[in-house]
């Protein structure tokens, strides 16, 4: 099982979200082909409705540990309740480039 679905696994069961997207950004950044590194979240569950921003991070976190103690580099997390998603109107803010790594240095030169 890849890790993406390994983490689309794990938030479905303990989340039971109305809309979950677990979109691999590896690509974006200075890894190899093909990684699982970097992932993009968004998550619509009607848990979120009585939690605050940090507390539904926290949540995620808990959830994928052991993701990131191994082969997650870095997670952009989007949580909404059912009610700010539909304010939103499923409009999700567009990841920024990278500036990281060797992609840094180069641009510094």
């Amino acid at each position: 099982m890849s890790v993406q679905e390994t983490i689309q696994g794990k938030l479905q069961a303990a989340l039971a979200p109305s809309h979950l997207e677990v979109i691999n950004e590896s690509h974006m950044h200075s890894v190899p082909a093909n990684s699982e590194t970097h992932f993009k979240l968004v998550i619509v569950a009607q848990d979120f409705a009585s939690l605050r921003k940090v507390a539904r991070q926290q949540r995620v976190y808990q959830l994928l540990a052991d993701e990131l103690a191994g082969p997650v580099h870095a997670l952009a997390m989007h949580t909404y309740s059912p009610d700010e998603w539909a304010l939103r109107a499923g409009a999700v803010p567009a990841s920024p480039d990278c500036l990281g790594g060797s992609k840094k240095e180069q641009g510094a030169k």
